[in-house]
């Protein structure tokens, strides 16, 4: 599936990469023909578009929420 198709199909709270910003955040919703992303462990969301996002692997999203414990830990919360 073209990745353009793929971003109209992802859900609320599905967890995909952001391309341009190499970030992961969780879908939040929609904002006209943007998703709204947020980051794993919380924060501003921002917006990306749908064609240069990619889903994560149920792999890549336990990799994804480990590294943000370990930073979440680094920083003493």
């Amino acid at each position: 599936m073209p990745k353009s198709e793929a971003g109209s199909r992802y859900e609320e709270g599905e967890v995909v990469r952001d391309l341009v910003r190499d970030r992961v955040g969780v879908v939040m919703g929609r904002e006209g023909p943007y998703l709204q992303l947020r980051p794993l462990g919380g924060g501003v969301e921002w917006d990306a578009d749908p064609a240069r996002t990619e889903p994560l692997t149920a792999t890549e999203v336990l990799q994804a929420r480990v590294a943000e414990a370990n930073a979440r830990s680094r920083r003493g919360r």
